[in-house]
């Protein structure tokens, strides 16, 4: 009985997912799998992407603080930094749907981890290792021109495809 419940309550997340999550989100945006708890699959692992600007680290965003943009739930620890990305959510979002730079420099879909970040320009970039982190700082400008050349190509691709 245990067993079928929770079979059920996968499948019915499985079709909440389909039902607020753009199809395009899957493919262009790096996602925890699951539900938040308003409903939409969790951007950035939970991390509040205004806190990196603002504070210069990662930090837990809260439930209570979600807001939801292009079909994905994004936290954020304060009101203040909920508001500044309502304003201007663009201004946050990190590169390449938060996906790794240096993977998608080289043409690849890689888990973008929230403690492997650079802000540079004024853009958030994430990477999947400390090892690929080091590898992105080493020719950080050519890395984020070859990235920037491979991901309108990568975009709309699931990662299992790269």
């Amino acid at each position: 009985m245990i067993i079928t419940k929770l079979v059920m309550a996968g499948l019915v997340s499985a079709a909440l997912l389909g039902a607020v999550v753009p199809a395009h989100a899957a493919d262009e945006l790096n996602v925890v799998p699951g539900l938040s708890i308003i409903g939409a699959p969790l951007a950035l692992h939970g991390y509040d992407p205004v806190a990196y600007f603002t504070q210069g680290q990662p930090v837990r965003g809260r439930d209570a603080l979600a807001h939801v943009h292009q079909g994905v739930a994004y936290r954020f620890s304060n009101q203040a930094h909920l508001d500044s990305f309502k304003q201007d959510p663009e201004r946050y979002l990190p590169q390449y749907g938060g996906f790794c730079a240096y993977g998608v420099s080289v043409g690849k879909k890689f888990d973008g981890d929230p403690h492997l970040w650079k802000i540079e320009d004024g853009k958030l970039y994430l990477n999947l290792n400390e090892e690929i982190y080091a590898t992105f700082l080493e020719d950080l400008d050519d890395n984020i021109e070859k990235a920037e050349r491979n991901w309108p190509d990568i975009k709309h691709e699931a990662a299992k495809d790269l």
